[in-house]
């Protein structure tokens, strides 16, 4: 597939983060599924593979790492956020059996809303004929989804399925310290401390701590230290 022309680009400039990856992402119990993402992203593994896991557990991340890792094998990768779509026509899936990896994210945004689907449903059959890998990714099982097309949830069973298993509070200390590494500057161990005790647990929120922290500390030219933490977060 991958000396096709790729098809147009999607709606909104939808971009991968370039922090998602697989090397930044601390995997915990979820060494098998990176593994299996990997394989699916280079080709070589399921062609078509769920995901799910609550907001925060790092399903987006995983998406958007597989689509990297298929980018720097050559490979042509798309990356639908469909929370970020949904208000647009489906016909934007339309030439994306061209790829050799779709992932599709958010997937629980289309329950109940026939069209899209109906679309998801013709995508998948598209890709599956075109021996495109799919990727897919949601905050339940296929079956809490409640999809109204019957057919639908069942092809999303076709694959294997993965929760994504939650951090514990040392590899979610691992990873704030690999975003800051992946940023340039270091966390002390009393600065993570106090950010675990004082910041809310899940991860999503961690972060965005975090990306609070680092434009405070570039705009003030501070380090981040504890004093600096409760001054910025007003803890």
């Amino acid at each position: 597939m991958s000396n096709l022309t790729p098809p147009v680009q999607l709606p909104l400039g939808i971009s991968l983060r370039e922090e998602a990856r697989f090397e930044n992402f601390i995997s915990g119990d979820n060494g098998l599924l990176c593994e299996a993402l990997k394989a699916s992203a280079s080709g070589q593994g399921e062609q078509i593979l769920y995901l799910w896991g609550s907001a925060g557990q790092g399903c987006s991340h995983l998406l958007q790492s597989a689509c990297h890792h298929a980018d720097a094998l050559g490979r042509h990768a798309a990356y639908v956020p469909l929370s970020e779509l949904i208000d647009y026509d489906a016909s934007l899936f339309d030439g994306l059996e061209q790829m050799d990896l779709v992932c599709i994210d958010d997937l629980q945004e289309i329950a109940g809303n026939a069209v899209w689907e109906e679309a998801v449903f013709h995508l998948f059959n598209r890709l599956r004929q075109a021996n495109v890998a799919l990727l897919t990714a949601a905050t339940q099982p296929p079956s809490g989804l409640q999809l109204q097309l019957a057919d639908l949830t069942s092809r999303l069973h076709w694959g294997m399925v993965f929760q994504v298993q939650p951090l514990h509070e040392e590899a979610k200390i691992e990873t704030l310290k690999a975003r800051a590494s992946s940023r340039g500057f270091e966390l002390s161990d009393e600065v993570l401390r106090y950010i675990m005790h004082h910041g809310k647990r899940d991860l999503i929120d961690l972060l965005k701590v975090l990306d609070q922290l680092d434009h405070a500390s570039l705009s003030a030219h501070r380090r981040i230290t504890v004093p600096f933490v409760k001054q910025v977060m007003g803890w």
